[in-house]
């Protein structure tokens, strides 16, 4: 990818200064598909004299597996939580020291000592949510809150589901209707696993990441999904409902990182205090449709993300699980598990 010098010696000075910060340049973003606001785009790049590229992936590994080969020339990534931590394993992000930042005093306390990243010294909060399952009330009105939904398929919605080509997420969820333990080296409760997926997968029209796209064209009546994303489907299918499986379901956070080998440093920290101001968190979460971790967002929200059921958990629905990262012997394990099940 292309890329200019900056400015530095200009820039270097306002680097953390969100208000009165002026660079010149490039920004290039590597982001989930379908997840970055343009107009909050549009607004940094008028703010700071910054021209902004946007590439997308859809999944955390295909994301990990592009910057391991290097002089991607990106900037940004948005790695989940697991993928933070292994990222900084590997030395592939960079110390950006969120706290020094002029904005990082409106994080929300409870995002900044976290698993993936104590004290927020690589990576700031962008979005959080849960993933679960979505299904048209108006084809199946029976009880949703439960697993059996795409592992033990109703017959309203057999042959109708999609579910997300993302083997963690179907892994686990496997592994939570079975009652077993996330991170699973044991070899008889794999293959349990691995029969109730080829069993289920019967059942399942399509694994795609489009979960918007399939809902409201149709294709299918149920999907798993992000909540954020089962809002936005609900817009155009006011008979969708987002489920909270009773065997639970999983809890994410996607943060704003640095790569290390990022070519425009000094614009990339401007776009981390950036996204650390409650309006533009704001803008974010009102196109996404997912809380950010910024306190006073809340102010420049559109009001039905503050009661939307797909954002406001009930209260009897269990706590989300927050899955750290698995060993290298369980992540071989789950992908040769994964490649039965594509075949």
């Amino acid at each position: 990818m292309k890329t200019n010098l900056l400015k530095a010696a200009f820039v270097s000075a306002f680097a953390l200064t969100a208000g009165h910060a002026s660079a010149e340049g490039k920004l290039n973003i590597y982001n989930w598909g379908n997840y970055t606001n343009p107009d909050m785009i549009k607004k940094f790049e008028e703010q700071y004299g910054v021209e902004v590229t946007l590439d997308g992936y859809d999944s955390n590994e295909t994301m990990l597996a592009k910057v391991k080969e290097g002089g991607t020339g990106y900037d940004i990534v948005v790695p989940g939580d697991y993928m933070v931590a292994i990222m900084i394993e590997e030395g592939l992000l960079a110390q950006i020291n969120a706290s020094e930042m002029d904005n990082f005093k409106n994080l929300d306390p409870n995002w900044i000592d976290v698993y993936w990243d104590p004290g927020r010294v690589y990576s700031v909060p962008y979005q959080w949510g849960t993933t679960s399952f979505t299904v048209d009330s108006a084809v199946y009105d029976g009880d949703i809150d439960t697993l059996a939904i795409v592992f033990d398929a109703p017959e309203e919605l057999k042959g109708r589901i999609n579910m997300l080509n993302d083997m963690n997420d179907v892994i686990n969820a496997g592994l939570r209707y079975l009652d077993y333990p996330r991170c699973n080296s044991d070899p008889d409760q794999m293959r349990e696993v691995t029969e109730l997926l080829l069993k289920a997968k019967a059942d399942w029209r399509t694994m795609d990441y489009s979960v918007i796209e399939k809902l409201t064209s149709k294709d299918v009546d149920a999907s798993q999904s992000w909540n954020g994303a089962a809002m936005r489907a609900r817009a155009d299918r006011p008979t969708l409902k987002y489920a909270y499986p009773k065997e639970g379901f999983t809890g994410w956070m996607d943060n704003v990182a640095v790569l290390s080998d990022a070519p425009n440093m000094d614009n990339a920290k401007l776009f981390v205090n950036f996204m650390m101001d409650p309006e533009n968190a704001a803008m974010t979460s009102n196109f996404a449709r997912y809380a950010n971790g910024v306190i006073g967002s809340d102010a420049f929200m559109d009001k039905e993300m503050l009661s939307a059921p797909e954002i406001v958990m009930p209260a009897s629905a269990p706590a989300p699980d927050f899955v750290k990262p698995c060993s290298q012997d369980v992540v071989d394990l789950y992908n040769k598990v994964w490649t039965r099940l594509k075949q």
